[in-house]
């Protein structure tokens, strides 16, 4: 039984009317002609198959043991640790993914942020919490602390596998002008990522590029290639 309150009488008034929706044939047959149209197909992995996932469930098994580093002994109580998660999740959901678009001024990436909210996911930055003593941080402090931790860590990691660790001794493909990049900078807040483009190349005598300039929306940088990660992309998206 519910209250007669014309809050609650609007939501079931707003749920019949979804239902009727969803149950007409009318609404079925324009999304499968939209689906249709946009050539939109869903793929399933077989049940109880993780190791079908490959990259995202890489980035699961990732998640959970720096979860449980991070976390380590402490106990959280629910609000701490719903706190905690849903930050993990935005950092998560932050990932650069691929270049928008190859225009060399544009330098926002795809993330799946964009594809929960249709844009990239942003936070207030923090305090850095870490050399301050745990008996001096607030509840709210540490869950702060616990995700600066773990972004620290998770950040690094993402950032060195998507790096291309090719051994110098072997012929590689080459970065090229107009690459987006991620720039390993130390100290950036949870969600933030220095994202950049080559507009400059030096390369060795191997001919293997080794330093690239790179232009940020607020200056131009030189980087050994080492501290620049490439976003994964088409060669039709490079000029």
């Amino acid at each position: 039984m519910f209250d007669n309150a014309k809050n609650f009488v609007g939501v079931k008034r707003e749920l019949d009317e979804l239902r009727r929706l969803f149950h007409s044939q009318q609404f079925q047959n324009a999304v499968a002609k939209e689906a249709a149209d946009d050539k939109i197909e869903f793929r399933f992995i077989p049940a109880r198959s993780p190791n079908f996932g490959r990259l995202w469930e890489s980035a699961v098994k990732s998640f959970k043991s720096l979860f449980k580093r991070s976390i380590s002994l402490h106990t959280l109580v629910y609000d701490e640790m719903q706190t905690v998660l849903v930050q993990i999740e935005a950092i998560l959901n932050s990932r650069p993914l691929t270049p928008v678009s190859n225009d060399p001024d544009d330098y926002e990436a795809l993330t799946p942020g964009h594809f929960l909210v249709q844009r990239p996911l942003t936070a207030v930055p923090e305090p850095d919490l870490e050399a301050i003593p745990e008996n001096r941080l607030s509840a709210w402090q540490k869950t702060q602390r616990f995700t600066q931790q773990l972004w620290k860590k998770w950040s690094t990691q993402y950032l060195s596998n998507l790096h291309n660790r090719t051994k110098w001794t072997q012929q590689r493909d080459n970065i090229r002008v107009g690459t987006m990049v991620v720039l390993k900078e130390e100290n950036l807040p949870p969600l933030k990522w220095q994202l950049a483009r080559v507009t400059e190349i030096q390369q060795g005598p191997d001919e293997n590029v080794r330093v690239v300039k790179v232009q940020i929306k607020d200056g131009s940088y030189k980087r050994a290639i080492s501290k620049v990660c490439v976003l994964p992309i088409r060669d039709n998206f490079i000029s």
